[in-house]
């Protein structure tokens, strides 16, 4: 399966990889402030405030039980692995920023969150290139490079996700001539 996913997101990469091409990087703001950039690779993004870093996207909603309940195993996983891991999570359901920024400040979120208003564009490409139907909580995970290494609709358990980045962290990377 998760070599189907990886073929789809190579495939669709004709359909949309001009987005790339055309347009370099992304800029997104999270809630608090900071700038992310993001541009697509042949078969990843490229992140670099993450570099070097494996990589959960994740599109979500405030309003979404799943993705509220996975709240807690992104903020122990980002305590636990900040040398070798980082989270983003997108906010997909439109929740105005401010009351985004609460909901995140309530919660104790030590990883970045990024509002729907201003990241439409990028939603976009993701779900275009992943082929995604707009089902949350989505996950793509990233290696070290940016390669994306696997996709997942539904809520995931924290070891899984634990055993996932320590599995991609210790991978060594191989060097392209």
């Amino acid at each position: 399966m998760k070599k189907i996913l990886t073929l789809m997101w190579a495939v669709s990469l004709f359909t949309v990889g001009v987005w790339a091409s055309q347009n370099g990087m992304i800029t997104l703001k999270t809630v608090e402030g900071k700038t992310i950039h993001l541009k697509g690779t042949p078969d990843g993004l490229e992140i670099p405030e993450y570099k070097g870093k494996v990589v959960f996207l994740e599109f979500w909603g405030t309003q979404c039980p799943p993705c509220r309940m996975s709240i807690p195993h992104y903020i122990d996983l980002t305590k636990k692995y900040k040398d070798k891991f980082a989270m983003l999570a997108i906010e997909v359901q439109s929740t105005p920023k401010a009351q985004l920024k609460k909901f995140v400040e309530s919660r104790k979120v030590n990883y970045d969150v990024v509002p729907y208003a201003g990241a439409e564009e990028f939603v976009d490409y993701i779900a275009e290139r992943a082929q995604w139907k707009g089902s949350i909580p989505f996950l793509l995970v990233f290696d070290k490079t940016g390669k994306v290494v696997t996709m997942q609709i539904g809520l995931l358990n924290e070891d899984a996700l634990a055993k996932l980045i320590e599995k991609l962290s210790s991978a060594k990377v191989k060097k392209t001539k």
